[in-house]
């Protein structure tokens, strides 16, 4: 994939990522959720209500169906599978898959359509150019991708439409990443401190939102020292390298979806990115690692 590509490709994921990962700080999914049982947002940060932990593991782990909670562990890959487990078993003695996927994909739509407004031809162009960009996709090796195509009824409402395609495109190139890096030889504990000063971050920062305690950071650390790839504290040239060719790896496999799109890609960017902001704005959803990603084209 050429530096063009490459960077595009990561600005889509940039643009995508307010107006689809919402799902997680939506108001209307909490109090979903809190009606089928699971605790309600546990705060606030800044102006963002933060998802209940057993909540946010089911519903987005419904995505794969009725499985069992090793599955979904294994699926989401940088969390520590113990907590998603453990969330999950509490999960499925609440409710099933059908029900808080519904809810989880109603709540997303109700904050859209609450900041953002009825649905306008800008909605419906979105939508279509994402049904371009994910159909030439495949299924394999991408479960949350997979299952969210299991889960697609070709929904009317241009809303629901654009946010069940654009959730398909970003669980793609999740599924992809976790591809990119378990064929690095890495484990999650390694990749979540690579991430960390990849971006810019502590070591050892953002990687205990994924529930590691210190000593198998520690550990992680250590490790990844041992390949070369840290040194007190940072990444060395060999480490960058590395870090570098896991993000390039996951590029690479979200090729199809840059060559669908063609040269309309600019324009789905253009439609998404105010939308985000206004999200943003509203607390509707929270900065995070997207706003730290190297090269982008912004």
């Amino acid at each position: 994939m050429d530096e063009v590509n490459l960077r595009t490709s990561r600005s889509l994921a940039a643009a995508l990522e307010p107006v689809i990962g919402q799902v997680f700080f939506s108001p209307e999914c909490h109090a979903a959720y809190a009606q089928l049982g699971f605790a309600p947002s546990p705060g606030r940060a800044g102006l963002v209500a933060l998802p209940d932990g057993p909540a946010y593991f089911t519903s987005r782990g419904s995505l794969l169906g009725q499985v069992r909670p090793g599955v979904v562990a294994a699926a989401f890959g940088v969390f520590k599978p113990d907590i998603v487990a453990a969330g999950v078993t509490l999960g499925w003695s609440l409710t099933d898959a059908a029900t808080i996927n519904a809810a989880r994909r109603a709540g997303a739509v109700a904050q859209l359509e609450r900041v953002l407004g009825e649905a306008d031809d800008g909605v419906a162009r979105a939508a279509e150019l994402l049904e371009r960009a994910v159909e030439p996709l495949g299924i394999e090796g991408r479960p949350l991708f997979a299952g969210l195509r299991s889960w697609w009824d070709d929904p009317t409402d241009p809303w629901t439409r654009l946010f069940h395609l654009g959730d398909m495109l970003r669980e793609c190139r999740g599924d992809a990443h976790i591809a990119a890096w378990a064929g690095a030889t890495l484990d999650a504990v390694e990749v979540g401190l690579l991430n960390d000063v990849y971006m810019g971050l502590p070591l050892r920062s953002y990687v205990r939102t994924r529930g590691w305690n210190d000593d198998e950071l520690e550990a992680g650390e250590e490790r990844l020292q041992g390949r070369g790839w840290l040194d007190q504290g940072k990444l060395t040239d060999d480490g960058r390298e590395a870090r570098e060719a896991i993000e390039r790896a996951t590029d690479r496999q979200m090729a199809p979806a840059l060559e669908a799109l063609g040269p309309d890609l600019d324009e789905l960017i253009g439609l998404l990115r105010p939308w985000g902001a206004a999200i943003r704005e509203v607390g509707g959803y929270v900065g995070g690692p997207v706003d730290l990603w190297p090269v982008r084209d912004d």
